[in-house]
C-alpha cells in the first residue's frame, strides 16, 4: 500500500460536501465519507488500475455519489489533487497541480 498525501484544499471539498449530503438526510454524509475512504484504500492498493484522465493524473469515480477522486502516482506516495464533482467546474483543480 502506499501512502496518500492530500492537497489543502480537499479537507474543505470534503466538509462542504458532508454537509450537504446532511443537510439532505441524515446519515447521507456518513454514506459519502464511508465510500471515500474505500476508495482511498483501493487506490492506495491498487493505483495503476484506473485511467489516465488529465495532465498525468488518473480519476477514480464514486459509484454511489457524483465525486471522482483526482489522484497523482508519485514514487511510494499518491497524491490525492481533488475530490471534484462530475458536473461542476470539471478542470478547476488543474491549478493545484
Amino acid at each position: 500500500m502506499k501512502n496518500l498525501i492530500f492537497h489543502p484544499d480537499v479537507k474543505e471539498e470534503i466538509k462542504a460536501s458532508y454537509q450537504w449530503y446532511e443537510e439532505q438526510a441524515v446519515g447521507l454524509g456518513e454514506d459519502f465519507l464511508l465510500e471515500l475512504e474505500s476508495s482511498y484504500e483501493v487506490i492506495s492498493e491498487y493505483p495503476d488500475t484506473w485511467p489516465n484522465f488529465q495532465a498525468g493524473f488518473k480519476r477514480y469515480l464514486l459509484s454511489r455519489f457524483p465525486f471522482s477522486v483526482i489522484y497523482k502516482e508519485h514514487r511510494n506516495q499518491i497524491y490525492i489533487v481533488a475530490i471534484m464533482h462530475n458536473r461542476r467546474k470539471p478542470n478547476y483543480w488543474q491549478k493545484r497541480t
